[in-house]
């Protein structure tokens, strides 16, 4: 038995990896190498005619970016992954394949025909023997986002764990991941391996404390975030801030109750929709909140913008009537997506703010925006260098991945520990932190970095 890895090793994107079992192997994801790792060539660069199958931990672009490129090496397997991800999947690809690949529309559905005839979804918590391989998989939930999965392999008598993405305790809609009852090798993420969250009442009173101080001298409050996963975090989290505090102020007279929520992202309203979809999936807290009548992510104070028009016309808007109002609108990191017309117009007056709610790759200009910002330096969108005059703020809690004591939980809560531990997903000082504290509280256990 072998463990290869094809991405994520020197940085957070791109994952993709290998259990190759004599002469068989699987693919756990197929990701998009973004921010200091992007790559001008996508082609799928190692042998496939072993593949026997790939098995997808979410929808995420990082961890199925390169799908379409490995359909097109000539792969002919199943796509294993859950069933809210088969739902999900879809949309995703056909995104990415609008943005990076081909608009023409007989192709991409093309790609998506082949797609949908390749997908298998399984249920959480049933073993699937993968035909021509000497591997069984399982999928348990991540709670990263809906869909999200870690992936437990039976091979040649050992049990082994790739975490995909894990997410935080107690999010918005999702069920807690529960560490697997056996693991021999754990592949684990660490993205956050050097530093802990904010509690969720925390991070949901300073969004709401966020929000008050950025609306208080008129102007926007825009928030990057992920059309998957972060953004219907958001929105759950403001209708239940505009269901509680309705009647205060959000900013001289505009109380909770009137303040408008702009999505500006017709990927993010699509996945918006296609998680009403999935109620069934949710977690008890958000059960009781559709029980009460109530619609956490279909509210009344909620606008979807879709075309491209409205979109320019809201960005001229906002950016001339100082409107106080909170605009979400991918993408995340401000790589690209209609995130950058709004700051092209919005970053050089003082009266606006910009929030990050997410994670943000080195070489993205959200990094840029976030270490630069406050000192008022200047930012480079489509090779045009924009100054950050609005207040830059940061709350790290709504992040979908798992922080340090979470990841430390998930593999210390495996009983017996596992033998080795591989860390990948994460930056060279995230690595090491973590590799240093799970070293110190499994003793036992084998804590590697793998190198590219």
């Amino acid at each position: 038995m072998d463990i290869i890895h094809h991405g994520a090793v020197s940085g957070v994107t791109g994952s993709c990896h290998e259990l190759r079992v004599n002469d068989a192997g699987i693919l756990i994801d197929c990701g998009l190498f973004q921010g200091l790792d992007a790559r001008d060539e996508l082609a799928i660069d190692f042998a496939i005619d072993h593949i026997k199958a790939l098995v997808v931990t979410h929808v995420h672009i990082d961890h199925v970016g390169r799908l379409p490129y490995l359909l097109g090496a000539g792969f002919e397997g199943p796509i294993y992954c859950s069933q809210p991800s088969a739902l999900l999947l879809p949309a995703m690809l056909e995104d990415a394949l609008k943005i990076g690949f081909t608009r023409n529309k007989k192709l991409i559905d093309r790609v998506l025909k082949v797609l949908e005839q390749r997908l298998r979804p399984l249920p959480y918590g049933q073993w699937q023997q993968i035909k021509g391989c000497d591997v069984r998989i399982r999928l348990q939930r991540a709670g990263h986002i809906l869909g999200s999965a870690y992936v437990e392999c039976e091979a040649a008598g050992e049990r082994v764990v790739f975490s995909g993405d894990l997410g935080v305790p107690h999010s918005p809609l999702l069920v807690a991941p529960v560490p697997p009852e056996r693991c021999d090798v754990l592949v684990l993420e660490s993205t956050y391996g050097d530093k802990n969250h904010e509690s969720r009442e925390h991070r949901r009173l300073r969004l709401k404390a966020a929000v008050e101080h950025a609306l208080e001298d008129g102007g926007t409050l825009l928030i990057p975030a992920f059309s998957l996963g972060r953004t219907q975090d958001l929105l759950y989290e403001l209708e239940s801030l505009i269901a509680e505090f309705g009647t205060e102020q959000a900013a001289p007279g505009l109380p909770w109750s009137e303040l408008e929520v702009v999505v500006d992202s017709p990927l993010a309203a699509n996945f918006t929709q296609l998680y009403r979809k999935l109620k069934p999936f949710w977690n008890e807290e958000a059960q009781a909140r559709l029980s009460e009548g109530r619609h956490p992510l279909s509210f009344e104070q909620l606008t979807v913008i879709n075309s491209h028009g409205d979109h320019l016309n809201a960005v001229g808007y906002l950016a001339r009537s100082h409107k106080p109002c909170v605009v979400l609108a991918g993408s995340g990191m401000c790589s690209g997506g209609r995130v950058v017309n709004y700051l092209k117009a919005l970053l050089n007056d003082a009266r606006n703010d910009v929030l990050f709610v997410g994670y943000q790759a080195e070489g993205t200009p959200g990094r840029d925006i976030l270490e630069y910002g406050p000192d008022g330096g200047w930012v480079e969108l489509d090779g045009e260098r924009f100054d950050i005059c609005a207040q830059v703020h940061q709350i790290s809690g709504y992040s979908a991945h798992a922080g340090q004591d979470d990841l430390i939980a998930f593999a210390t809560g495996i009983h017996p520990p596992p033998r080795q531990i591989r860390l990948i997903h994460g930056e060279a000082e995230a690595k090491a932190v973590l590799q240093a504290r799970l070293g110190e509280l499994l003793p036992g256990t084998e804590v590697v970095v793998p190198g590219p």
